[in-house]
């Protein structure tokens, strides 16, 4: 009989050298899960016909591009943009630039997550769904019976069991806004969408001495926290950064706020306060420190950057309460000039936040102690320091 593996289990090998090594749990897994096969059709963002788009891929259109796309270990597909799912667009389609609202997360990604879990041979797990490549893997690892696996998305919890049926595996699927309440009692819940707040729901949920492991939307932190007697949960931020798409209750993410008016005064107005910051203008989007930090002390801001072709750029801050700020500098490593209105100095909290980084050599919410109340309220800790997250 002839034993040569086929392409797609050459590929799944070589993603899985690159991100366990041979002896780990997760390697066989990786190897053995023919993840293409979970997302015969995505989504690939780039320019087409000039304009910042997703334009539809089909697996067998081009099986070359499609083991590619599905076995590259540092790459989130995505299966969904707005509402429009592409297993269900026509060929060709092209939609404008817009959220992306389901992927299959990229590997190296979800097995970071599951080690950080510490799952067992007998671990009664739950997952978040998307393509169910995850679950797959959880499958593999632990036995279909031992798997519980959510999304808010019928259809795609639907396409999961029917693809996931096809390589075998027949996990407990079920129709569920991860925010809610959860069905079953698990010993590790692991979330691969990010919440606002951890749900008190999740405490509920979560056998005695259970561990949950999450991202926080909006900021980089990876939260690892064991189960407490009190039914609350204790634990730390991991030292490794992570973020996914936020947490939807529906068919799309609700539109945000315009803001149009405050954008203009952002861009215009010379502002209640005028200084020269202490730190070039950096992009805050692409941190997780810095960002974690903010959001944490002022959480909702919204970030914008504009670079001009003389080479200067500007920063955009936005709250809601009315606050902006305006940094403008001539060059990359050029303080800049910085304007602020409304009722708080927004530059001024992240100029704070870049001095402690500049003092201490690392932020306080980098490894910080985690407390979590049963009502789902958190509380950070670290070397005198500390933030609140309430409960949502």
């Amino acid at each position: 009989m002839d034993q040569t593996p086929s392409p797609w289990q050459e590929h799944a090998a070589r993603m899985a050298d690159g991100i366990v090594r041979p002896e780990s749990r997760w390697h066989q897994p990786l190897t053995r899960t023919p993840r293409h096969l979970l997302v015969p059709g995505w989504w690939e963002p780039g320019q087409h016909d000039g304009v910042w788009s997703y334009q539809l891929r089909v697996g067998a259109d081009d099986t070359g591009r499609w083991m590619t796309t599905a076995y590259d270990s540092d790459r989130s597909v995505i299966t969904r943009v707005g509402p429009h799912h592409a297993d269900l667009a026509a060929p060709g389609t092209v939609v404008p630039e817009t959220r992306p609202t389901s992927s299959s997360t990229l590997p190296r990604l979800v097995v970071q997550m599951y080690q950080n879990a510490h799952i067992t041979d007998t671990s009664r797990v739950l997952v978040t769904c998307g393509s169910g490549y995850g679950t797959a893997l959880a499958c593999q690892r632990l036995g279909d019976e031992l798997v519980t696996s959510i999304d808010v998305d019928p259809y795609l919890i639907e396409a999961a069991r029917d693809r996931l049926g096809v390589i075998g595996h027949q996990p407990r699927l079920e129709v569920c806004d991860v925010t809610g309440a959860l069905p079953g009692e698990h010993d590790r819940i692991i979330s691969t969408v990010a919440v606002p707040a951890i749900p008190a729901s999740w405490l509920k949920a979560l056998a005695p001495g259970g561990r949950l492991v999450t991202t926080l939307a909006q900021t980089g932190l990876l939260i690892v926290a064991d189960k407490t007697p009190d039914g609350g949960a204790a634990g730390r931020v991991a030292p490794e950064a992570a973020g996914f798409m936020n947490v939807r209750h529906g068919d799309d993410y609700p539109p945000g706020p315009d803001h149009a008016d405050l954008w203009h005064t952002a861009r215009t107005a010379e502002g209640n306060s005028v200084t020269t910051g202490l730190y070039p203008v950096m992009r805050v989007n692409a941190t997780w420190d810095v960002r974690s930090t903010l959001e944490l002390i002022a959480p909702g801001i919204q970030h914008r950057m504009e670079e001009a072709k003389d080479g200067s750029r500007t920063a955009y801050m936005l709250h809601a309460d009315g606050s902006w700020a305006r940094a403008t500098a001539a060059g990359a490593r050029e303080l800049p000039t910085v304007h602020q209105g409304g009722p708080r100095r927004l530059w001024d909290e992240l100029d704070r936040i870049r001095t402690w980084l500049v003092i201490d050599g690392d932020l306080p919410i980098a490894g910080a102690a985690v407390r979590i109340d049963p009502d789902g309220t958190c509380t950070f800790e670290r070397s005198g320091w500390t933030a609140t997250l309430s409960a949502q």
